[in-house]
């Protein structure tokens, strides 16, 4: 058994997952993966495995239960959060993970082929891209942790959106001042998370077009 496995199980439970001994073990390989690749390639600034587990793997989890259904899009997954982490708790969903950096989307690629992933892919482009929004088309549901602006995540996601997505926006605090501006276009609800062992404030802000 993996020496995080208890740890990731209590701490699903408490953010009102069951998930399955495969899932979480699937977690815990993504883990080790990243740790691995990281001391090469530099995917992200945590270093200490234990520190991962809650600050990536619990903090991508705690947005699953209130998470819309349908075809997702992670904008500048970098390492993979939420993306990976979502794609692996629901192989029914079919998700796309982009980012510009090459190396954090060589480190997705080689992992989803290590593990066979069918549901998940990973694209290597700048998201504003004109040949990218027409390859991969219109989501349902387009994700964040990546953007500290809430109204640039807005722009950024506009192409890849039909008329009822909805924008899942990963936040610490909640930004008013930029829901206020945007409230014209789009209606938001924001919904409080508590993630286990972390003492910092998060959120998760559903946009829709009115």
């Amino acid at each position: 058994m993996h020496m995080f496995f208890q740890e990731l199980k209590q701490g699903s439970q408490a953010l009102g997952l069951e998930l399955s001994e495969e899932t979480l073990n699937l977690l815990l390989k993504y883990q080790d993966a990243l740790v691995l690749w990281n001391k090469a390639y530099n995917l992200t600034a945590i270093r200490d495995p234990k520190e991962m587990l809650v600050k990536h793997l619990l903090d991508s989890l705690s947005i699953l239960k209130d998470l819309p259904a349908g075809r997702l899009l992670d904008i500048g997954t970098g390492g993979g959060m939420p993306g990976m982490i979502i794609a692996l708790c629901q192989p029914e969903r079919s998700c796309v993970l982009l980012d510009s950096n090459g190396k954090k989307i060589r480190f997705l690629k080689q992992f989803i082929a290590d593990l066979k992933l069918k549901n998940v892919v990973a694209v290597q482009t700048r998201v504003e891209d004109e040949d990218s929004i027409q390859d991969l088309g219109k989501f349902d549901v387009i994700t964040s942790r990546a953007f500290a602006s809430l109204t640039d995540f807005v722009t950024a996601s506009k192409p890849y959106m039909h008329e009822k997505s909805i924008i899942a926006s990963m936040k610490g605090l909640i930004p008013q001042d930029e829901i206020i501006a945007l409230k014209d276009e789009y209606s938001c609800e924001v919904i409080e998370l508590k993630v286990p062992r972390l003492d910092e404030q998060r959120h998760l802000l559903l946009l829709k077009q009115i």
